[in-house]
């Protein structure tokens, strides 16, 4: 017997949680939603020093076939996104059908499996696929970081890192 599909919500969460756990410790999923010039919301973006991903959420090949239509995928400069991967289950997107550039995410379950191009962690900052739309990464940035401000907790961002509990700082005493 066949488990359920997974949905496109459930594979925006998955890819978000994949990219925090593979370096990318700044992500967002499908349901932040910003004002950016180019139209696009990114289902899964992930930031790290020096590097962005995008994972798109394909939950059916029509889905993967419409997306090519987007202008920015016909124009990928005014993408995000410097390296570019669609995540779905396997059967829906094959290695070869993908457009040039992209890298492929199988999930089964909430396991993530690396189908095709995702690089080792040395090459994240030297052979990047594409030139991401930086200016819109940055619109990205603004409205989340705005949307702190506005509750109070930007502030927050001057405390520096907490340390883990039972954890001191030179001098400290227990």
């Amino acid at each position: 017997m066949k488990s359920e599909q997974l949905t496109h919500d459930e594979l925006c969460l998955i890819a978000e949680r994949f990219l925090r756990n593979n370096g990318f410790k700044v992500a967002f999923h499908d349901r932040f939603v910003a004002a950016v010039s180019t139209g696009e919301q990114p289902d899964a973006i992930g930031f790290r020093n020096g590097s962005s991903c995008l994972i798109e959420a394909k939950a059916s090949r029509a889905d993967f076939l419409a997306d090519r239509k987007k202008r920015f995928r016909i124009q990928s400069e005014l993408g995000m996104g410097d390296w570019r991967f669609f995540i779905c289950e396997p059967g829906i997107i094959n290695p070869e059908d993908l457009p040039e550039g992209w890298g492929l995410l199988y999930a089964k379950g909430s396991r993530v499996y690396k189908a095709h191009g995702w690089p080792g962690n040395a090459v994240w900052y030297s052979d990047k696929p594409f030139q991401a739309n930086k200016q819109a990464e940055c619109d990205l940035m603004y409205s989340a970081l705005r949307r702190l401000q506005i509750r109070g907790y930007l502030p927050e961002v001057y405390e520096g890192i907490p340390k883990p509990a039972g954890q001191h700082t030179q001098g400290e005493r227990e």
